[in-house]
C-alpha cells in the first residue's frame, strides 16, 4: 500500500494512526501541502480535489477522504475493530468522527486560511478564526461523551471517533485554544497517546516533519 500525505496534516495522521493499530505498512509519499506539491497534475491525476490523504491499495485502487479510507481498512482487516458492531453504538461513535472530521477541521485547514489571507484579513484575526472553529467544535463533543465510560470516546478502547480526536486537539493547540474546558475530550487524548499506534503516527515522528 501507499500513503499519500502530508505529516501536519489531521487527516494523514488519522490514517496513520488507523494502519498502526491494525498492523498495516505502508509506504509514505508525502506532499508538501504549503507549497502547492497536492496540486501538482500527476497527483491531481491520482485525486482530483488535491486533497490529502490519499490510499492505493496493493491493487492499484485509490480510496480518497480519511473516513472512507479507515472504514475500508476497518471492513477488510477487522483486528481491533475501530467502529462497534452495534447499531446505536456505531451510529454514536460515527456521529462524534463527523463532527470532529466533518464540521470542524475543515473550516480551519489551509485551504480555508489563505482564502482568508487572499481577502485580506490580518494573521491575527486568521488565527482567531481557527482558534474559534476549534473551540466552537470541541465543545460540543465534549457533551456528546461526558457520560461515556472511558478512558477512550466510546469505551474501553479506541474508535474512529480517537482517531479523529487526537489530530484535532493538535489542531487546537497549535492555534492557541485553551483545552482545560475539555477534561473529558483530554482524558481520551490521554488514553490513546499511552499507544504505541498514535505516538508513532504523530506528526513529528514522519520522515517529512519540519
Amino acid at each position: 500500500m501507499k500513503l499519500h500525505g502530508y505529516f501536519r496534516s489531521s487527516a494523514s495522521y488519522r490514517v496513520r494512526i488507523a494502519l498502526n493499530l491494525k498492523g498495516l505498512r505502508a509506504e509514505h509519499l508525502p506532499h508538501h501541502l504549503r507549497k502547492g506539491e497536492q496540486r501538482d497534475p500527476a497527483y491531481l491525476a491520482l485525486n482530483p480535489q488535491g486533497l490529502v490523504p490519499t490510499l492505493q491499495d496493493d491493487s492499484g485502487e485509490i480510496i480518497t477522504q480519511s473516513l472512507a479510507i479507515i472504514e475500508l481498512l476497518d471492513e477488510t482487516h477487522h483486528e481491533p475493530p475501530l467502529i462497534p458492531n452495534d447499531p446505536l453504538r456505531r451510529a454514536k461513535v460515527r456521529a462524534l468522527a463527523m463532527a470532529l472530521a466533518c464540521d470542524t477541521h475543515p473550516v480551519q485547514n489551509l485551504k480555508v486560511l489563505a482564502r482568508l489571507r487572499e481577502l485580506g484579513l490580518p494573521d491575527e484575526q486568521v488565527t482567531g478564526w481557527a482558534a474559534w472553529v476549534n473551540r466552537e467544535g470541541l465543545a460540543p463533543c465534549e457533551t456528546l461523551i461526558a457520560n461515556e465510560p472511558g478512558p477512550f470516546c466510546f469505551g474501553s478502547a479506541p474508535t474512529i471517533a480517537d482517531l479523529c480526536l487526537v489530530p484535532q486537539l493538535a489542531n487546537a493547540r497549535r492555534f492557541g485554544v485553551d483545552l482545560a474546558a475539555f477534561p473529558r475530550l483530554l482524558r481520551a487524548e490521554a488514553a490513546a497517546k499511552d499507544l504505541k499506534a498514535f505516538a508513532d503516527a504523530a506528526p513529528d515522528r514522519q520522515p517529512d516533519a519540519e
